[in-house]
């Protein structure tokens, strides 16, 4: 079960909370300033639980669920930074798999199919994040953060 559970749901044409979980195995604290974006045409797939382990039918990436990360653009990569860095312990330590609610960051078509109504989310890989290791005192877990463009 996703905890903690996201806040503001998906529906067609709006936003809503993805929940994520980072871990860090290097030796040190990472501190993650901005992510990188697949494009807004590569969507999430729809699974029937939680547990993300059943496709939800009719609700697959191939479909399209019409389900993206919010502010996607047409070009993979796109960099979009947090509003506030968020650091993840060195490997071993505490807040180590960091626990994340990204506010409003996921978007859904407002011509998502039917089958994606009451639908859980795995969306897709991010391209990459920016990111510094060094010292910093680790985020505490769970956390809430996002980006706005």
């Amino acid at each position: 079960m996703a905890s903690p559970a996201a806040n503001n749901l998906l529906y067609p044409g709006g936003t809503g909370d993805v929940v994520v979980s980072i871990s860090n195995p290097n030796p040190f604290p990472v501190t993650i300033t901005a992510v990188n974006l697949p494009t807004n045409t590569t969507y999430a797939t729809g699974y029937t639980t939680s547990s993300l382990t059943t496709t939800q039918s009719g609700c697959l990436a191939s479909t399209p669920s019409g389900v993206t990360w919010s502010f996607a653009t047409g070009t993979s990569g796109s960099s979009h930074t947090l509003t506030t860095p968020l650091t993840v312990g060195a490997s071993g330590q505490a807040d180590n798999p960091l626990v994340v609610t990204l506010t409003n960051d996921a978007s859904m078509a407002s011509s998502a199919p039917a089958a994606c109504e009451s639908t859980y989310f795995s969306l897709p890989s991010l391209t990459g994040v920016t990111a510094t290791g060094g010292s910093a005192t680790a985020t505490a877990s769970p956390a809430t953060d996002s980006w706005t463009s």
